[in-house]
C-alpha cells in the first residue's frame, strides 16, 4: 500500500476486451482496444483498466503493451485480475476481484510502488479491503442483467462503504451519464464506467468528465 494516498480522477474507464470483440473481427482487435482507448484519452481520461476477460494471456499482454505505447506514460493503466501481465506490460498497478489473487500475493508481484485496486461487494467488504488497498471498488450500484443481477448494493451502499473506510472509493456497475452525479454526491470518488463509453467514446467521456467536474 502506497504511504501517499490517490487522488483518483472522477472518471474511471474500462476497457472491456468482450465487449469490443464482439463488435470487430477478431484481426481488428488491437487496433479497435488501442483506437477505443485514444479517442478516451484524446476527452481527457487519464485513467483506465483494461479487462481481457475471455482471450489468452498472450492477446491480453500483446493488448497492454500496445496501449501503453499508445497511451504513453502519462496514463493511469491498471490490469484486471493479472498481477504478472501488470508487471510485464508496465502497467500502474493491478485489480483484484472478489476471491481472486490475494492481496498479500499480489503485492509480492508487483511490489510496494503499484496501485493496488480490491473490489468489494458489501460496506464491510470495503472497510477490509481497505486496510491493504490503494482504492477500493464497490459494486455494483445497480443491477445489471447481464452482470451481477440482483446483488446491486444501490447508492446506500456507496455511502455505507464511505463511511466505512478513508481509503479511495470507486464505485462500479450499471454507471451511466444519467446517474454518475448522484453517486459521486453519495461519496464515491470515482466511477468505473464500461458500456456507457462504448457509442462515440469520445464524446460519451467528455460528457461524463462535464458532468463530474
Amino acid at each position: 500500500m502506497n504511504e501517499t494516498p490517490l487522488r483518483l480522477p472522477r472518471l474511471f474507464a474500462i476497457i472491456d476486451v468482450q465487449l469490443l470483440a464482439s463488435r470487430v473481427p477478431p484481426e481488428k482487435l488491437t487496433g479497435a482496444v488501442c483506437d477505443f482507448a485514444a479517442e478516451l484519452a484524446a476527452a481527457g481520461v487519464t485513467l483506465f483498466r483494461y479487462d481481457g476477460e475471455g482471450i489468452s494471456a498472450r492477446e491480453m499482454l500483446s493488448h497492454a503493451r500496445e496501449l501503453r505505447r499508445v497511451l504513453g506514460p502519462e496514463a493511469v493503466l491498471i490490469m484486471n485480475s493479472r498481477a504478472d501481465l501488470c508487471l510485464a506490460a508496465g502497467f500502474c498497478g493491478v485489480h483484484l476481484g472478489v476471491g481472486e489473487l490475494s492481496p498479500e500475493g499480489a503485492r509480492k508481484v508487483i511490489g510496494a510502488d503499484r496501485w493496488m485496486g480490491i473490489s468489494a461487494s458489501t460496506p464491510d467488504q470495503a472497510r477490509h479491503a481497505g486496510s491493504t488497498a490503494d482504492y477500493v471498488a464497490i459494486g455494483p450500484v445497480y443491477s445489471n442483467a447481464g452482470r451481477n443481477p440482483d446483488r446491486s448494493v444501490g447508492l446506500e451502499g456507496v455511502s455505507a462503504a464511505r463511511n466505512r473506510t478513508s481509503t479511495p472509493l470507486v464505485a462500479f456497475g450499471g454507471i451511466n451519464r444519467a446517474n454518475a452525479r448522484a453517486v459521486i454526491e453519495a461519496g464515491a470518488d470515482s466511477v468505473a464506467v464500461r458500456g456507457d463509453l462504448m457509442q462515440n467514446p469520445r464524446r460519451a467521456a467528455e460528457e461524463f468528465l462535464a458532468i463530474l467536474v
